[in-house]
This record gives structure tokens, C-alpha cells and sequence, in this order.
């Protein structure tokens, strides 16, 4: 190997620049043929560093998001869910709600699309560069039971604001104790108006008490959550229903 090659790729190896050092050959020969400048080259090859890095941070934040699956509104049926309104949810994508701290309130029956909505929501955030966190509500819940029993509630505190957007998934299937409700409302409440919520529920408002317990507390936590909240009703029939009916004409 000639010895500039050697340092070239030593020095790229030092600074950092992987990429850079994958595609300076070939970007070399493009800029030969392409009669480049030694400029045109240059930007070429830190386009190519700088657009790879960019795909790593996203891809890292996806990854540190924990989302149970990718959903993106592309493969979202909205035919089959005509409750739902495409330019509203296009509109949120853009992630101003995020900018602003506000939450999005996702209320339907079960299999109605509430999840693949908000996983969208959270994987475009991504691409824009947001820190997000997906939790089930019974997930953070243990979390936060956890942390208190092993005296580290405080420490995790601070992690609670870090996320630009938290997601909490199906809060109203399963009652929480009289502990863990009151976790769910100190969590949220440290984020009220310093960090975006998306929650998915199958209950309506009224019916929280039936998970919460306490009514004060449920009036207090729906009194933050509904601020300055995008709150959308989807009612139809199952999603998830129709589709494998779908998948199951297709067999047949």
C-alpha cells in the first residue's frame, strides 16, 4: 500500500471518519471523471461523512426509543378506519407539538389503530432528530415500583425529562394499585409542560378512575394531560380483525 494512502486512512482512522474512509477513492475517480475541482471533491467526501453520521444518530435514537415494532403512517389503512383524520395526523407529523410540549391523547376499543398512530408519531420524531422513549403503561409502572423499592426513584427522575416525547401505550387494560397510580401521576405531572406525551387509551375520561382509583388524583392528572393536548377520538371496528380477515380471503 503506497505510503499517502497508508496515512490518509491512518489520519481518517484518528479523526474519526469512517465513511470518509469507505468512499474517498471512489468519490476521487467520480471527481476525475466529472472534471471536480479539488473543493467539489472535498465537499463530496464530507457530504458522504456528515449524511452518514446523520443516519447513525437516527438510527441510534430508533433504536433507543425501544419501540416493540417500526409503524409508519404509509402502511396505516386509513380507508379502514375513516374516523381518523389523515391531514390532522400528517399535520403532527411534522412534530410542532413536540416543539410546543404538548400531548396527543389517542382514545379507541381495542385494535382500532391506536398503537400503529402513536409508533408513527414516535418514529418520525426520530427522523427529526427528537429523543423518544415507548413505554406500555403497565411497563413503566413496574419500572417506577422498582426504582422506589431499590431507593433510586430520585435518580430516575431525572431521567424522565430527557425524552423530548414519551409514549405510554395502553393505559385502561389493566387497574393500577394504589402505588403505582400514584407514580404514573408524579411522572407525569414532572413532565407536564416540559416534555410531549402520547398516550393510547381504550377508556374514555370518566372511566380513568376505574384504573387510577382516586378521583381527585384522576381529575388532577387529566387537568395536566388535556392541556393544550391534541385529544383524538378513533372509534370503528378492529383493525387488527380486518386485516386478518383480509390475510385470510387472500389464502383462500
Amino acid at each position: 500500500m503506497p505510503v499517502n494512502k497508508m496515512l490518509l486512512e491512518a489520519y481518517l482512522k484518528k479523526l474519526k471518519m469512517p465513511q470518509a474512509a469507505k468512499t474517498y477513492e471512489s468519490l476521487a475517480r467520480e471527481a476525475s471523471d466529472n472534471n471536480l475541482d479539488y473543493e467539489g471533491y472535498l465537499l463530496g467526501v464530507l457530504e458522504q461523512e456528515v449524511n452518514q453520521r446523520e443516519n447513525n444518530r437516527i438510527q441510534r435514537g430508533i433504536r433507543q426509543a425501544s419501540f416493540p415494532v417500526i409503524k409508519t403512517l404509509e402502511s396505516f389503512d386509513f380507508k379502514a378506519i375513516p374516523s381518523i383524520s389523515k391531514p390532522k395526523l400528517l399535520k403532527l407529523m411534522q412534530g410542532e407539538y413536540i416543539k410546543n410540549r404538548e400531548n396527543i391523547i389517542l382514545v379507541g376499543s381495542s385494535g382500532v389503530g391506536k398503537t400503529h398512530i402513536a409508533i408513527s408519531l414516535g418514529y418520525e420524531a426520530c427522523r427529526q432528530g427528537m429523543r423518544v422513549k415507548f413505554y406500555t403503561a403497565a411497563g413503566l409502572i413496574n419500572e417506577l415500583l422498582a426504582a422506589q423499592q431499590e431507593y433510586r426513584l430520585n435518580r430516575l427522575e431525572k431521567q424522565w425529562l430527557a425524552p423530548h416525547l414519551v409514549i405510554l401505550d395502553e393505559l385502561g387494560y389493566v387497574p393500577f394499585s394504589r402505588v403505582g397510580s400514584e407514580l404514573l401521576f408524579q411522572f407525569c405531572s414532572s413532565r407536564y409542560e416540559r416534555g410531549s406525551l402520547i398516550i393510547t387509551t381504550n377508556l374514555e375520561f370518566p372511566k380513568w378512575t376505574e384504573v387510577l382509583g382516586d378521583e381527585q388524583m384522576t381529575a388532577a392528572l387529566l387537568d395536566r394531560l388535556t392541556h393544550n393536548a391534541h385529544i383524538l377520538n378513533i372509534n370503528g371496528d378492529s383493525y387488527r380483525f380486518k386485516q386478518a380477515l383480509a390475510k385470510q380471503a387472500d389464502v383462500s
